[in-house]
């Protein structure tokens, strides 16, 4: 009894035909092979985390408002003067009702409306 799967043809493939056939196969076929790379665990506690947020906004509010103080004249009556405006006179001290930032306050009342 003959091994191996019977020939497509009226004769079997040679050694160079299968190998020709094997790297069209490959070049048609798209790698399954995924590489994902996974993001460092973050390991500090979340009031850490919350900490370096703020810290992280505050930073950002002060260079609004440099920018704020270096526009030129042709930007100040622009919405862009106004969004700065808004972000650097943003306060992000606690209120006394609440032990969330009055950002946070604000932020969530926006949402709701």
């Amino acid at each position: 009894m003959p091994r191996g799967r019977k020939p497509d043809g009226e004769h079997a493939l040679s050694n160079a035909e299968r190998q020709a056939r094997y790297r069209a196969h490959r070049l048609t076929k798209p790698s399954p092979v995924v590489t994902r790379t996974r993001r460092s665990t973050d390991r500090r506690s979340r009031p850490q985390r919350w900490r370096d947020a703020v810290a992280e906004l505050l930073a950002l509010q002060a260079e609004y408002a440099r920018w704020l103080t270096g526009l030129p004249d042709s930007l100040r009556d622009t919405t862009t003067a106004e969004a700065l405006e808004a972000l650097a006179n943003l306060d992000l001290t606690p209120s006394p009702t609440s032990s969330r930032p009055a950002a946070t306050v604000v932020t969530d009342r926006a949402a709701s409306s």
